[in-house]
């Protein structure tokens, strides 16, 4: 239950909710170009691009959930269950677990032409990282400047798709949900014109009635055509802090508040966290849940010829501007 979105302005803009019912206490991690990645059958990653983004960091290692690379390539990993298949070791193969998939991708290429390349050899693996953590059941979102393109590994082979409309969501299967956006084609974010009869005189009722039609509930194909709409209508100016802020109010449009996506037993699915990068100059923004003031990480502040992880803990608690 999550939504993924890119947006150009001058600079291009990539990020995420987190649609979940419990936080795994995940941080904004800066990783340096010498932290080692230790990987399960390919060896150490020694050294590699910096890179910025949302991880639960486990016995030192981030298993990230969204990151973007000093060189303006982004990823995100997305809630795929049911129709994610992993394999064993191949022979031949880069075998590479699906926690280490993001790392391993944007520790190397810096563009999405450089990470079709790596993907042409990459199986990725049914292991999990430790008995608590199965391996989660996902499909990834890679894009630079240039192009998207949506990853999924399913029963027949590793797919992948040009994703024209910069938007990931959920199940079904991207394909699906592209075909599904021919359903939409009539929406506009005009007021409506009456096509349902020359003979009836009916006339928009009130202002305001723009995108008429668009679904508004909270699953996942109806997110998909929901962002897909806003992010393909979105109107800003090129600024960082407009770019920015039209980008949060773009991800707006399908958050979960607490109470309306009901898990049963007492459970909510709400909006954890909400991401945006500038994966140009290498910041990370965020809201949570509980705070609806945007908090900011510049990768470029720290050390990145480091071999240390800098790790920054989400401000979770509302910060209320008092004017009186």
């Amino acid at each position: 239950m999550c939504t993924a979105a890119t947006y150009m302005t001058k600079d291009f803009y990539f990020g995420r909710t987190l649609d979940y019912e419990l936080s795994y206490g995940e941080e904004v991690v800066v990783t340096p170009k010498n932290f080692p990645f230790s990987l399960r059958r390919m060896g150490n990653l020694e050294s590699h691009h910096a890179m910025i983004g949302m991880a639960h960091v486990i016995s030192g290692c981030p298993l990230f959930y969204d990151a973007i690379n000093e060189k303006g390539l982004a990823m995100a990993g997305l809630n795929f269950v049911g129709n994610a298949v992993y394999r064993k070791d191949e022979p031949g193969k880069d075998n590479v677990a699906t926690f280490e998939f993001i790392p391993w991708i944007l520790g190397q290429a810096a563009t999405v032409s450089e990470a079709k390349k790596l993907l042409a050899k990459i199986n990725l693996l049914d292991i999990p990282f430790g008995e608590a953590l199965p391996a989660a059941q996902l499909h990834w979102i890679i894009a630079d400047r240039q192009e998207t393109i949506t990853v999924e590994s399913v029963s027949d082979g590793l797919r992948i798709y040009d994703n024209p409309v910069g938007i990931l969501t959920n199940n079904p299967p991207f394909d699906w949900q592209l075909m599904h956006l021919n359903s939409y084609m009539h929406l506009s974010p005009k007021a409506p014109r009456n096509l349902f009869s020359d003979s009836l005189p009916l006339k928009a009722c009130s202002r305001g009635m723009g995108a008429i039609g668009l679904p508004g509930d909270l699953s996942s194909q109806s997110r998909f055509v929901r962002a897909a709409f806003v992010r393909a209508n979105s109107v800003s100016g090129a600024s960082e802090t407009e770019s920015v802020g039209q980008f949060f109010h773009m991800l707006g449009a399908v958050e979960h508040p607490r109470g309306c996506c009901d898990l049963g037993d007492g459970k909510y699915a709400i909006t954890i966290y909400t991401s945006c990068c500038n994966a140009d100059k290498g910041i990370y923004y965020y809201t949570t849940y509980g705070n609806r003031q945007i908090t900011a990480v510049d990768m470029y502040r720290e050390n990145l010829e480091g071999s240390r992880l800098i790790r920054y803990p989400l401000v979770t608690e509302e910060q209320i501007r008092v004017e009186n």
